[in-house]
């Protein structure tokens, strides 16, 4: 039996085949028209968008755990980070937000981070008193620091609340935002990392759980970053304006001949522009992550995946290495997360849900296979796939089943529980998939 799964999972045509079978659900959503199908390309698109961008997410955390055996469960937070880069890079700088405190809180910011120095170096310098002196070091900072900080907030979120109240951003180009959004995850992966790195893996996915939740906890109540729980919108993008092309007689003509009205053409052509832009960074991402995990710095990885007792007793770092590829994960899924606020032109802090950006992106890896960075992205746009359509075909398999009962108590319940269908259908696929194919369905080579 065991032998049979090994040339299963070795079966060169595997992968091919699970993708080839995601490739025609898609296009039997964008061509079918019935109970199960929407046969509308835009759906299609939009589906297969998001689940480009849910690809992305899962190629960090494959890193993390398929890599290294991270276990990383504040996914959200690092996402959240990257979706405040595209505020703070591509959005207009709010007139009068710089001028009422915005030098101020730059300035709080540096006394925050010069305290957390001076006192780190106190403490590794100082022979004797050093615990009285880290002390009197971060209760003067912390002094100092909110003395600046607090009456800079108030000022920044006091201009123009109903429109604006926060610093807005750089006005540059949203693609730039990415690599942003990927800096600022990586900057808060090592802060992190640092800490909790030298814990045990159930302390680790502690820490990164309650870390994660913080992140999204500040982001909703600190209004003069990105408005907090009043949402920022019209977030600049790099794709064309469905209006404008709809307004574009050249376009509209074009339309026309492939039998398309303008409205639904200009949303087709506008998903086919993010689609490109996302492969293009999925593509270069698993590039630069098959070409890592095959170098040498990959096979250590593994061993100390596998054996960090004996990765230790020749001579590795693992702490060090540890932080590496958890800090690389991290850049990848906030760069996943500023490409989705650029996407939907929103950002609300309030939908950052654990349950949708943490426990569906890690199944995801499960089900396409941790360790190989194509299994990742089959799981993700696989799953994102039935995570969208089940809500569809749940009410309408509970309608078929409860057909016979009579109408009454039974029946309404059930069917006021089809639209918790999701979460069902999610937890029965991990279990046939852990039960059947423990790997993943692409396992790792």
């Amino acid at each position: 039996m065991s032998t049979n799964r090994q040339a299963a999972a070795s079966n060169p045509w595997r992968a091919p085949i699970l993708f080839a079978v995601l490739a025609v659900l898609f296009i039997l959503e964008g061509t079918v028209r019935n109970s199960m199908f929407s046969g509308s390309w835009n759906t299609a698109l939009a589906i297969l968008n998001m689940g480009l961008i849910s690809a992305i997410t899962a190629l960090g955390v494959n890193m993390q755990w398929g890599y290294a055996g991270l276990f990383n469960v504040g996914v959200v937070g690092f996402l959240a980070l990257g979706g405040v880069a595209p505020v703070l890079i591509s959005l207009e700088p709010v007139e009068g937000a710089w001028q009422a405190g915005g030098a101020r809180i730059l300035i709080a910011l540096a006394v925050g981070v010069g305290t957390l120095a001076l006192a780190t170096q106190a403490w590794k310098r100082l022979k004797t008193g050093r615990g009285l002196a880290v002390l009197v070091i971060l209760v003067v900072g912390f002094v100092v620091y909110r003395g600046l900080f607090d009456p800079a907030v108030d000022a920044i979120e006091s201009n123009n609340p109903a429109r604006h109240g926060n610093l807005g951003g750089l006005g540059l180009p949203v693609l730039l935002s990415w690599a942003v959004g990927g800096i600022f995850a990586a900057a808060a992966a090592w802060a992190v990392g640092k800490v909790a790195l030298g814990l045990r893996s159930d302390y680790l996915a502690i820490a990164t759980l309650g870390i994660g939740e913080i992140i999204v906890a500040v982001l909703k109540n600190e209004d003069w970053l990105a408005r907090g729980v009043k949402n920022v919108t019209s977030i600049p993008r790099p794709v064309p304006y469905e209006i404008d092309l709809q307004q574009n007689p050249e376009f509209v003509e074009f339309a026309t001949r492939w039998g398309f009205s303008a409205a639904e053409a200009s949303g087709i052509w506008v998903k086919l522009c993010y689609m490109l832009l996302f492969l293009v960074v999925l593509l270069t991402i698993i590039l630069l992550a098959e070409l890592a995990l095959k170098s040498p710095w990959g096979r250590m990885m593994r061993a100390i995946r596998d054996n960090e007792t004996a990765a230790e007793a020749m001579g590795k770092d693992v702490t060090a290495r540890h932080l590496q590829v958890f800090i690389l994960g991290s850049a990848v899924i906030g760069i996943a997360g500023a490409m989705m606020i650029t996407q939907d032109g929103l950002m609300a802090p309030v939908s950052y849900n654990p349950l949708r950006y943490t426990f569906l992106i890690w199944v995801m890896v499960i089900v396409g296979g941790s360790g190989n960075n194509w299994g990742a992205v089959l799981g993700a746009i696989l799953i994102w796939f039935l995570w969208i359509k089940v809500e569809v075909w749940g009410p309408e398999l509970i309608g078929l089943l409860t057909s016979p009962l009579p109408d009454g108590g039974l029946k309404e319940h059930l069917m006021d529980s089809s639209a918790h269908m999701r979460f069902i259908a999610m937890g029965l696929v991990l279990l046939l998939v852990l039960r059947f194919a423990p790997r993943g369905l692409v396992p790792e080579n």
